[in-house]
């Protein structure tokens, strides 16, 4: 079945990072449109897929990250503006495609990969 899904791991601490906002934007028309807004669980993850069957259209997305709010939850001290603070990951899908899009991070940097 086609799905997009996300987890989230906190390289600082070794574990998945739990209670971060995600926020997906669809990328088609005149401005960004919110489809979801969710937060991690305590395995990093959403506690389902962002989109699922049908939902999962042909187009350019957006993910947001708010990953400053974790790291400022578990204590780190972080500069103000912090160096990162939502991490935005534009990416393309097509319809009927089953896509994972994690994120690793720490407050000074990210990567992120198309995941199964």
């Amino acid at each position: 079945m086609a799905k997009l899904s996300t987890h989230v791991l906190d390289t600082v601490h070794g574990a998945p990072a739990a209670n971060v906002r995600i926020e997906l934007y669809a990328l088609s028309g005149s401005a960004p449109r919110l489809l979801v807004s969710t937060h991690t669980n305590a395995d990093g993850r959403t506690d389902k897929p962002l989109l699922e069957g049908d939902a999962v259209k042909a187009g350019l997305y957006r993910l947001l990250f708010h990953i400053g709010d974790h790291f400022r939850a578990k204590g780190l001290a972080l500069a103000e503006p912090p160096f990162i603070d939502v991490v935005p990951v534009e990416f393309g899908l097509e319809a009927g495609g089953s896509y994972h899009v994690p994120l690793v991070c720490s407050p000074w940097t990210y990567s992120t990969y198309r995941g199964s």
